[in-house]
């Protein structure tokens, strides 16, 4: 393999490092606006209710509530922020009235969601930054290796 061709290589891996560090950026960012947008809509239009803990699972946590027009809904997306929630816990609820599966834990907000995204970004660049440090060495290296007589 010629010495440009290593080069190639140890530059696609340089671009894919970075590449990959800022598709985890974009999406912890976009985790958070996420969030956001969907306390406001909660904001814009609340509503609050009791609400019974059916299911609590790694992806997300069930509950039942009754909005106030008197349906019984039972929040198949699962409630925003439920950490700390157990089966068969009553819990007060905040709900969007104009799209009551869109539900949260009363008291809780998208600022819950700012440490883990933001932990998750660091470490992304804890690990990116001295991989991406010793794969353009290496690429130098190679650069001086060619330049260098044999």
């Amino acid at each position: 393999m010629t010495t440009i061709a290593r080069r190639r290589r140890w530059r696609i891996a340089r671009w894919s490092v970075l590449g990959v560090a800022i598709l985890i950026t974009s999406m912890m960012l976009v985790l958070v606006l996420a969030a956001y947008r969907n306390d406001a809509a909660i904001n814009a239009h609340p509503g609050t209710a009791n609400a019974e803990v059916l299911s609590v699972a790694w992806d997300r946590t069930i509950v039942r509530f009754e909005t106030t027009d008197g349906a019984v809904r039972i929040s198949q997306d699962g409630v925003l922020y439920p950490e700390g929630l157990t089966e068969g816990q009553l819990v007060h609820v905040e709900y969007d009235v104009t799209n009551p599966d869109l539900v949260r834990v009363a008291g809780r907000s998208f600022t819950l969601s700012l440490l883990p995204a933001g932990t998750t970004v660091v470490l992304a660049w804890l690990v990116a930054g001295p991989l991406l440090w010793w794969l353009r060495r290496r690429e130098s290296h190679l650069r001086e290796a060619r330049v260098a007589p044999s």
